[in-house]
């Protein structure tokens, strides 16, 4: 059974930086492209980052040049480096695996989604 398990979010001063991790359990995962989202209280879900099957990234406008989406496929793992942290940075992040392979902004363009980690910025 497909699941993503995400680590690494907790609480942070503005400006610092975190590592998000996502652990995959899908078959043939080099072959899936791989998304970072997000929620804060009270709003929509939101695209953050995504990662091609063949290592292509694109980013949100609000994270462009603040956080990088990397992956490791002999780990089956997808991470998000984030630095200069901002209060508006705060939410619970979702990783999420699409079939596609081709990168992909709109989450129902993914097939399989984690149960998030909470990230909070102190200002």
């Amino acid at each position: 059974q497909e699941q993503l398990v995400e680590s690494g979010g907790g609480l942070v001063q503005a400006g610092g930086s975190l590592r998000l991790s996502c652990v995959a359990s899908i078959r043939i995962f080099n072959r899936y492209t791989m998304g970072w989202f997000r929620q804060a209280p009270g709003k929509e879900r939101e695209f953050v980052a995504t990662i091609s099957s063949g290592g292509v990234t694109y980013y949100a406008d609000s994270v462009k040049g603040r956080f990088t989406i990397s992956r490791d496929n002999a780990k089956n793992t997808v991470y998000l480096q984030m630095s200069s942290l901002k209060p508006e940075d705060m939410a619970v992040y979702y990783c999420a695996a699409a079939g596609r392979g081709v990168v992909a902004w709109y989450a129902n363009q993914y097939d399989y989604w984690g149960q998030g980690t909470q990230v909070t910025v102190s200002s």
